[in-house]
């Protein structure tokens, strides 16, 4: 089963399918409830009002986006709904991915230019401009990747991959001081945010009206549960312990993970690194902190090994340890 072919086993466990279900198998209301839209901001409106316009499409109470996009930015912004929301503090710290177009206030050699993209890789010191919403402190923050696609005369179209908290309009201004002719950042597009991509899953806020209409006016579930996915996405990023399902309710009531309730375990996972806690049927239960590494988890009879941050499973999805005897 690709779920845990990277993990270790260390117990195993029969699945119970009297209770609970594989998340794709929610009713649709839970469905939508723990779901996730991988959204296609457009240009213009702020994220704030774009998660409101899904919020009233839907009809649900809450919803919240995993990364704030300027108005004039468009692409991938996650927008979570209803019990999903816990989760987009999550998805704030993860790899992004920009496709950006620069304009240089002078002409430049494309050998210039190259050269100077090919340096502007690695960990750069950053001040965020004056536009923004955090404060204006000098920081460090890593570009993974600089690739050009095109140039045409002054116009550069670049893709570039970065940690979280990059500025890009405020890259793009370093790469014009860099070749003393100024630039400026022309159009920017967000086209990787954690485990979204832009050719995968990608939606509209069209397309999410037609499914939500079509569901309404004829019960056709099928587009609906194809444009939100399952709050369980986000776990792709994350490494993951398994859980027996005899330890599942305890973990929603908020006690820690030890080590007899893990039947399989990441070998990746690091001392003091995030974990996703799953169920067998491949439901997030919570995230956690690792208390141990995941080769002492494997090995350990006893103690400890996550400790709980924060939980998403419902209490009594799962019944008691005590009434698995």
């Amino acid at each position: 089963m690709k779920f845990l072919d990277q993990l270790l086993i260390k117990s195993e466990s029969p699945i119970n399918e009297n209770y609970s279900c594989k998340p794709e198998d929610r009713d649709i209301q839970t469905y939508i409830n723990y779901g996730i839209i991988n959204l296609d901001k457009p240009k213009g409106p702020t994220s704030h009002e774009v998660v409101t316009w899904v919020r009233k499409i839907l009809g649900v109470q809450k919803t919240g986006h995993g990364g704030t996009l300027d108005p004039k930015v468009t692409g991938i912004l996650p927008c979570a709904i209803n019990k999903s929301t816990k989760a987009v503090s999550y998805l704030l710290n993860s790899k992004k991915e920009y496709v950006c177009v620069i304009f240089f206030h002078s002409p430049v050699s494309e050998r210039q230019i190259r050269s100077l993209f090919s340096l502007f890789t690695g960990k750069l010191y950053q001040r965020p401009p004056l536009k923004s919403s955090v404060a204006r402190k000098l920081r460090i923050r890593e570009i993974y990747y600089n690739n050009i696609l095109d140039i045409q005369g002054q116009y550069v179209i670049f893709r570039v991959g970065c940690q979280a908290g990059t500025y890009i309009r405020k890259l793009c201004f370093d790469l014009g001081e860099a070749l003393c002719s100024g630039a400026h950042m022309v159009e920017l597009r967000r086209t990787i945010s954690s485990v979204f991509e832009e050719n995968k899953t990608l939606i509209t806020l069209q397309n999410l009206k037609d499914a939500v209409t079509i569901f309404r006016e004829e019960g056709d579930e099928f587009y609906l549960r194809k444009v939100i996915q399952p709050l369980e996405i986000i776990t792709e990023s994350f490494p993951k312990t398994i859980v027996r399902d005899s330890a599942v309710d305890a973990l929603c009531h908020g006690a820690n993970l030890t080590s007899p309730g893990i039947l399989y375990v990441d070998a990746s996972i690091q001392k003091g690194t995030v974990v996703a806690i799953m169920t067998q049927k491949k439901e997030l239960i919570a995230f956690g902190t690792a208390l141990k590494s995941g080769m002492k988890m494997y090995k350990a009879n006893s103690g400890i090994m996550v400790k709980i941050n924060k939980v998403f499973m419902k209490r009594r999805t799962y019944p008691r340890w005590t009434e698995f005897k």
